[in-house]
């Protein structure tokens, strides 16, 4: 299997490594080896070593996971108020267009 290769900009890729960072020290902070982190998480140790040195191969929802379990904040701690921000969210999606058409060369004729 070959490796892929993600280039991420230096402001991702710093946000990533300092995502990494915070879920390294609740690890660290709740006494757990990475091998049991790897097991509540529900992949291979290799993977969190990856997810340790912030890398972008690892899916965002191991991150997320792994963030979840060390106690990490994600967006709120509170449940009920996450899923009033999702609905909220959705909500503006939805009066948002469906999807974007490239717009033509040239100056906009707009006079009706």
């Amino acid at each position: 299997m070959r490796t892929r290769h993600v280039t991420l900009s230096p402001k991702a890729s710093l946000s990533l490594r300092l995502f990494a960072g915070l879920i390294e020290e609740g690890r660290l902070r709740k006494g757990w080896t990475r091998d049991e982190l790897a097991e509540r998480v529900g992949v291979g140790v290799v993977t969190i070593r990856q997810v340790a040195k912030g890398s972008p191969k690892v899916a965002i929802g191991t991150y997320f996971e792994a963030a979840a379990l060390v106690g990490v904040s994600l967006f709120t701690d509170d449940l009920d108020s996450l899923k009033r921000e999702h609905g909220s969210q959705w909500e503006r999606l939805t009066l948002l267009p469906k999807r974007v058409r490239r717009q033509p060369e040239g100056p906009m004729d707009d006079d009706f």
